[in-house]
């Protein structure tokens, strides 16, 4: 199973060099197994079309923020020191996908399959919202706080605030400036007074 799991994982990371290179369109999955350094036979083990990779690489994006997120929660238990690291590591996550990430937006509005996304964040989702309902129970957020609710809108405010910096370029404020302006909008809607 662990070499079937390398094998898609290789044939992702060659997708999404592929892509940043020549984009959805002019990529080839013959690029895409060459650079994989496999078969063409084997791309269809595992993706019915180049278009298929799209939902993968979202969820390989959405992993690895995950992953990170988790492994760095584990040392803190101060809700606002957990909410620091989400901006910091969504940040560096978006800026290092960067180059795919426009694309995973756009394949998943072509394809019609936006419903992947909300299968792909729930994960996320259920995550933050236990971070959330962890801080009303320890009285740092306010109990009026829909736990589900708040991590849907905090997941996007934080989301697009990396892409604003990253895919479009608004640099208005130094990194460290935004990212604590955020933080700062983020405690405020939810401390409790």
């Amino acid at each position: 199973m662990k070499d079937l799991d390398n094998k898609k994982s290789r044939l992702l990371y060659a997708a999404k060099e592929i892509f940043a290179e020549k984009g959805l369109e002019k990529a080839t999955i013959s690029e895409i197994v060459k650079k994989a350094g496999m078969a063409q036979g084997t791309f269809y083990l595992y993706f019915s079309s180049k278009k298929a990779l799209i939902p993968a690489l979202a969820n390989d994006l959405l992993q690895t923020m995950l992953c990170e997120m988790q492994k760095e929660q584990v040392f803190s238990n101060d809700v606002w020191e957990t909410f620091h690291k989400i901006i910091t590591i969504t940040f560096q996550v978006t800026n290092s996908y960067k180059d795919v990430l426009s694309l995973c937006y756009s394949g998943l509005a072509i394809e019609n399959t936006l419903s992947e996304w909300e299968k792909i964040y729930n994960p996320y989702y259920s995550w933050l919202a236990q971070i959330i309902t962890y801080g009303i129970e320890q009285g740092a957020i306010r109990p009026d706080i829909e736990p589900m609710v708040a991590a849907k809108m905090i997941i996007g405010l934080v989301e697009s605030s990396a892409e604003q910096r990253y895919l479009f370029n608004k640099l208005d404020k130094p990194l460290p400036e935004q990212q604590e302006q955020l933080f700062s909008f983020i405690h405020h809607a939810l401390e409790q007074r």
